[in-house]
């Protein structure tokens, strides 16, 4: 079996996906822009739009979807230089950038999960999670857990000591918070738009214990990841990459029959969810000053330094120099 290690050296052997020889390749390569998809996933969404509406070709690139199993995948796919750019958290692009690989982060969504309980639970406060079965997305490390943890543990609780906790993929979580197997559950924000139509509601939101933390505002932690020497090498490109996504989300944002392209990829299947998704969705546009999403960014990471060590962030103490990305050549 390959190890992490030896699966990542392998995959920047890869051939990159869509090219070709001679002079049509190498003019394809520099004007075109690979986004890594996922299933169900938002990105789907914008590149959706972005193509419909030929904001692509507006913007000076051609828009090349390249549809991925999951965010490991994603990972690998992007580190292998199979695509160009995915949409990936701000802790892991730090890590990327501490370690020696400048990766540029530009702000995608502001929108985290929440903890999800039943309507009529009788769970009103953290404290009320004592002896209480709860899922959690992800791992161990993940942000929104540690998050979590650091605000039960600021009313005196260990979640870990009193609280049954599992972790395990949103969809089998979701699932099972469904299916009564679960008193709560903390999950990614498209599974809470989706519960909530269900008969569940939000206690508390990761954007509320972040601001609890000393967030000025919505802190946008995942965005569009690029190399450093991709936007340096094709700098147009990249910038017309990103007015075309802006571009793309005040469409949403303004225009109700954006929706109709986006609709048939939503897995919506009835009005109340789609309506939560498009809340929610429109709810996490970034709209704050650059600067200010740095200064949050910074306060935060510290936070997750001390509550993850190591383990999460690596051996930077902070963000790493040039890391935020403004869309401009």
């Amino acid at each position: 079996m390959l190890s992490r290690r030896r699966l990542l050296a392998t995959a920047s052997l890869w051939p990159l996906a869509g090219s070709l020889p001679g002079l049509r390749g190498a003019q394809a390569a520099s004007t075109s822009v690979r986004v890594g998809s996922l299933p169900f996933g938002t990105v789907s969404w914008e590149a959706a739009v972005i193509k419909e509406k030929k904001l692509d070709t507006a913007n000076g690139f051609t828009l090349d979807i390249v549809k991925l199993a999951g965010n490991d995948a994603a990972r690998i796919a992007f580190m292998g230089g199979q695509v160009d750019t995915i949409v990936g958290d701000l802790l892991w692009a730090a890590r990327l950038g501490n370690d020696g690989r400048l990766v540029r982060f530009f702000p995608y969504s502001t929108t985290e999960g929440s903890l999800m309980v039943p309507a009529k639970s009788a769970i009103a406060s953290l404290k009320d999670l004592a002896g209480k079965r709860l899922g959690v997305a992800g791992g161990p490390l993940d942000k929104n857990w540690l998050l979590l943890k650091a605000q039960a543990r600021d009313s005196g609780i260990d979640l870990e000591a009193v609280a049954d906790v599992a972790f395990g993929a949103p969809p089998l979580l979701a699932l099972k918070l469904e299916q009564g197997e679960l008193d709560a559950g903390l999950l990614y924000w498209t599974y809470c738009a989706r519960l909530e139509p269900k008969g569940f509601r939000r206690l508390i939101g990761a954007d509320e214990i972040m601001r609890g933390f000393g967030a000025t505002g919505s802190i946008a932690l995942i965005g569009y990841l690029f190399d450093s020497a991709t936007v340096t090498g094709r700098p147009e490109v990249i910038a017309g990459f990103a007015r075309a996504s802006k571009a793309a989300k005040e469409l949403l944002a303004t225009d109700p029959s954006a929706w109709e392209i986006v609709r048939p990829l939503m897995s919506a299947e009835d009005a109340p969810t789609f309506e939560a998704l498009k809340r929610d969705f429109l709810a996490g546009i970034p709209r704050r000053p650059l600067d200010t999403e740095r200064s949050d960014g910074e306060r935060l990471y510290g936070v997750l330094a001390r509550l993850g060590g190591k383990r999460l962030v690596g051996s930077g103490a902070t963000l790493p120099k040039g890391l935020y990305f403004d869309g401009t050549a």
